[in-house]
């Protein structure tokens, strides 16, 4: 099975559940999270990434009742790589928690925005950052496109959207291995 197949089946088995919180299921979120990334004119990888940000709570693993796989950002890392993706690509994947952080130690407002089921998980994710960690993370190579795609991950919430599906993504996610 080629690893488009494998990511198309593990959508089809758990993707229909509700994306904990919120009004949307998984595959609802992430489509909409890569087509905001396609709209956007992100690189493939990118678009990949956005798809599959939240792949870990399809894994399974630390499962909290109300909000998911807790660590679903870093629980996907070994996954991701055992199927070939870039560095670059589960960087982004597991760096888009760390956005939420970074966003919230250094932009008030962005906290405001935050959905209700967010602003939960945020709490368990550690809060906001760190000046230090600020620091850190903003020196990232992949600095700008974590914000990116965190942008894309709280726009891709709307159970009223009406995105391209699942196989359209397929010739990136095999481009992306």
């Amino acid at each position: 099975m080629s690893v488009a197949d494998e990511i198309l089946e593990l959508f089809g088995e758990g993707g229909s559940g509700a994306y904990f919180g919120e009004r949307v299921t998984q595959l609802q979120h992430a489509l909409q999270s890569a087509h905001c990334a396609v709209l956007a004119h992100a690189d493939d990888e990118l678009v990949v990434a956005a798809l599959l940000h939240d792949v870990g709570h399809l894994l399974g693993g630390n499962l909290h009742a109300e909000i998911g796989v807790i660590d679903h950002d870093s629980s996907c890392v070994e996954w991701l790589r055992a199927r070939g993706f870039s560095e670059r690509l589960i960087a982004l994947v597991s760096g888009h928690v760390a956005a939420k952080r970074y966003l919230v130690a250094t932009r008030p407002e962005y906290r405001e925005r935050l959905s209700e089921a967010s602003t939960k998980t945020l709490a368990l994710q550690g809060g906001a950052m760190s000046d230090e960690e600020a620091q850190g993370f903003a020196a990232s190579p992949y600095f700008r496109d974590l914000l990116r795609l965190r942008s894309w991950d709280e726009a891709a919430k709307d159970p009223e959207a009406v995105v391209p599906g699942l196989d359209t993504y397929r010739q990136r996610i095999e481009a992306a291995v």
